[in-house]
């Protein structure tokens, strides 16, 4: 997908998408800039949904606002199965997951330049439910 060169329409975007899984009750969503660190996108976006049906309702809705609002047609992968489905938006990459598929690739950690949000409560051991 091609990226923007205009940092309002990048930031619009991003805002886009955070209003967006908010509205749909994305659970643990966490925002890691990559401006700077990587050239496939300024902001990668990780959240996750209670179940597979959530999780594809959450970005097939994504998917249509972006297109709607911003006149971009993302690519998604993973949408069948919904386990984790990618959302490539251009200027801003989503991954949407149910909570164990999220746990086990933990892009959090992969992607944190050493800077990576602390985990929240609840998610850090498997054991511990």
């Amino acid at each position: 997908m091609p990226r923007s060169t205009d940092a309002q329409e990048v930031e619009a975007l991003h805002r886009l998408i955070l209003e967006s899984l908010d509205d749909d009750q994305a659970v643990e969503t966490v925002t890691i800039p990559l401006a700077g660190k990587s050239t496939i996108a300024d902001h990668m976006v990780i959240a996750s949904g209670r179940s597979t049906r959530q999780v594809a309702s959450m970005a097939s809705k994504l998917a249509e606002k972006i297109k709607a609002e911003m006149g971009r047609s993302p690519r998604i992968e993973g949408l069948p199965t919904a386990d984790w489905v990618l959302i490539d938006a251009g200027d801003v990459i989503v991954h949407l997951f149910r909570p164990e598929v999220r746990s086990f690739y933990n892009l959090e950690r992969m992607w944190s330049f050493g800077d990576a949000p602390a985990p929240t409560a609840g998610t850090d051991s498997p054991s511990a439910h």
